[in-house]
């Protein structure tokens, strides 16, 4: 008899959880309040490319050998800030760096006289 208990308690104990009532969680929003959300941000500029970092590169430094190639990643999720690493003239390499800045709604080149003073 008391085998038999200690057999069927845990399977009691199981059932007896199973019955209570489950407790909400955070709510989560829906597909249309997290749209309405990102809408109400307003609209944000798209990464930079090669040509675009170029572009402010030649205003900057206007003295120097053009980008010939450009990669900008990100400096963190919702960051304003891409890191810009290229290279110059006929260099394959991306050998320097540079750091583009959402500004006034449009990116310009941060410390540019340090940028300017890499060598090529």
């Amino acid at each position: 008899m008391i085998r038999t208990l200690l057999i069927c308690l845990p399977a009691l104990a199981l059932a007896a959880c199973g019955d209570a009532p489950a407790e909400e969680g955070p709510k989560r929003p829906t597909a249309n309040e997290m749209k309405a959300a990102l809408e109400k941000e307003g609209p944000k500029l798209a990464p930079p490319t090669r040509d675009l970092f170029a572009e402010k590169f030649a205003a900057a430094c206007p003295d120097k050998k053009s980008v010939n190639n450009a990669l900008c990643k990100a400096q963190g999720m919702g960051s304003h800030d891409f890191t810009c690493e290229y290279g110059l003239g006929d260099d394959e390499y991306m050998r320097f760096e540079g750091v583009l800045s959402e500004v006034d709604g449009e990116y310009q080149l941060l410390n540019p006289e340090t940028v300017c003073a890499q060598e090529a």
